[in-house]
């Protein structure tokens, strides 16, 4: 069986640990990376150092038109929408910084990567249908999280379903997408252990909501991360190397 498999690769501290585990579990692993008009580049840029660290294909893709459909978020469009500082209820209602439907968007996407790839093999290469796997790895958590809808397990469900009826591989070959949330139930402390025990490139991940030199460390991501590192009795290495 040969697992041709993509990791969402956004850059920040649970897409870069997902990545790796992705890589010890992968034949033939790319890291694909979405510009979609997000407020700043940053975090593209450390995905780009984390993929070349860890060894494997990266894509960016530049889908920045997003931002006109999805435009009711402080991601998108920041002119519009303050990013939250300081919040004392995350993860208790949907928070601006949400992006409308933006993981249905992206694993839609890496799911027409992974089909294009698996039809050529056994179209043109002749590969048997039965030996191949695809797997998107993602990096929701339904845990320690800012509140996003398509960050719980049950959606993931409905998609990996969807997915099967909608794309030719499965149509014509019965073979099913796989989807992988290695974090999805695993506090922020946990990923942060996890990271740490799988020697993840951490030091060159972006979780800031605000570009800049240094971490706002008010916003909701901000916090999340940081709330993990000291649960876990862990330093964070990006604040003391920089990305």
């Amino acid at each position: 069986m040969v697992v041709y498999a993509v990791s969402l690769l956004s850059g920040g501290l649970d897409s870069t640990t997902v990545t790796t585990y992705a890589r010890e579990h992968s034949d033939n692993l790319t890291g694909l990376t979405f510009e979609y008009g997000q407020t700043h580049s940053k975090e593209v840029q450390c995905a780009s150092r984390i993929a070349d660290i860890l060894g494997i294909q990266h894509r960016v893709v530049d889908i920045s038109f997003i931002r006109e459909l999805a435009w009711y978020s402080a991601l998108t469009n920041p002119d519009a929408f303050n990013v939250p500082r300081g919040s004392t209820d995350i993860g208790t209602s949907i928070p601006i910084t949400y992006v409308p439907l933006r993981n249905t968007i992206f694993i839609s996407m890496a799911a027409a990567l992974l089909e294009s790839t698996i039809l050529s093999g056994i179209e043109v290469d002749g590969i048997n249908p039965r030996d191949i796997k695809p797997v998107i790895y993602l990096a929701p958590n339904a845990i320690d999280y800012s509140g996003y809808p398509d960050c719980r397990p049950e959606y993931y469900d409905q998609v990996k379903s969807s997915l099967h009826l909608g794309s030719k591989i499965g149509a014509s070959y019965d073979i099913p997408f796989e989807i992988q949330t290695p974090i999805i139930e695993l506090s922020k402390a946990e990923i942060v252990r996890m990271a740490l025990t799988i020697e993840a490139p951490i030091e060159q991940t972006w979780s800031c909501y605000l570009g800049g030199d240094a971490p706002c460390g008010e916003c909701d991501s901000c916090q999340l991360r940081a709330k993990g590192f000291e649960e876990a009795n862990a330093i964070d290495p990006a604040l003391s190397t920089g990305p």
